[in-house]
């Protein structure tokens, strides 16, 4: 062995000692998904949404979302940019109308995205254009766009109504 080796081998021995000591202490304060989201925590992904969870639990990743006079509950999907808007609830905005089956925003930030393609839309969608454009979706129809899930209103019942033809007031709030 090279002379000084052993040296070096302590020393990196050392340092992962306390690296290893610091994000375990970090994720005692924060918790695993803290370290993952900034803070911001949402329950672990479950094989049967609401299974095994408390009340409490489930209402972490609900939302109300305000369209016009109309007020629905939404879940949050488990996905990065899900929790990052959530960071910065409460917000109001003004959404634009496009093709006749959806709202629009474009943020002043980006949150991250990590696009699928769907094929499918559904009347209630929560959906992230590229890293900044925020998407509420009133019709259900199939598409080739890909998009960033952040979530779906429950019960889209009477949104198309209250999205109403033209721009409209929406509020996000927890």
């Amino acid at each position: 062995m090279p002379k000084g080796m052993p040296i070096l081998l302590l020393s990196a021995f050392a340092l992962l000692s306390c690296a290893l000591f610091a994000c375990s202490a970090m994720e005692k304060e924060l918790g695993a998904e803290g370290l993952l989201t900034g803070g911001i925590t949402l329950p672990p992904a479950s094989s049967e949404p609401g299974k095994d969870e408390t009340p409490e639990e489930n209402a972490v990743n609900r939302i109300t979302i305000t369209v016009g006079d109309r007020t629905f509950t939404a879940t949050l999907a488990e996905t990065e940019a899900a929790r990052a808007l959530a960071g910065l609830l409460p917000v109001t905005v003004t959404m634009k109308e496009l093709n006749g089956n959806e709202k629009y925003f474009y943020m002043d930030g980006s949150l991250p995205a990590e696009a699928v393609s769907p094929g499918t839309i559904r009347a209630g969608d929560l959906m992230l254009y590229g890293s900044d454009c925020l998407v509420l979706f009133y019709e259900s129809f199939s598409t080739a766009y890909q998009y960033t899930p952040l979530g779906h209103i429950d019960e889209p019942e009477g949104l198309a109504q209250a999205a109403g033809t033209g721009s409209v007031q929406v509020s996000f709030s927890r």
